[in-house]
């Protein structure tokens, strides 16, 4: 899919709206804490590195709230667990997320296949 280019002198409005948490700051499915790195698929999917809650989350477009989709039990060096996440990417290719996890100074992929599974790379 082409994305057309933005201009360099392009202004953007300022009446942002929330897509991803905005009920505070929290574990649940609603909510982030220390949201820092993110990817959006084509689908507009929002893939969210959710730092302080060792969790990668999915967001849907248009859901009201998300689905953990790697880590989310607790920090940890397990092969189920991270220890702050900073970004997160989409490998179309194996279908997996590709995962900075720099708490334990690693990079992990996280596979469709096996729910919350991490390989280390």
């Amino acid at each position: 899919q082409h994305l057309p280019n933005i201009s360099v002198d392009v202004t953007w409005t300022q009446n942002g709206v929330t897509v991803a948490g905005g009920h505070g700051q929290g574990d649940g499915l609603h909510q982030l804490s220390t949201p820092i790195g993110l990817y959006v698929d084509e689908d507009r999917t929002i893939y969210i590195a959710d730092s302080t809650n060792h969790r990668i989350v999915e967001w849907k477009y248009n859901a009201t709230s998300g689905q953990v989709v790697a880590g989310g039990n607790g920090q940890g060096n397990g092969s189920d667990q991270l220890n702050e996440p900073t970004d997160v990417i989409l490998d179309k290719w194996t279908d997996s997320l590709i995962i900075c996890d720099w708490g334990n100074q690693r990079v992990e992929e996280a596979t469709s296949s096996v729910a919350n599974q991490l390989l280390i790379v």
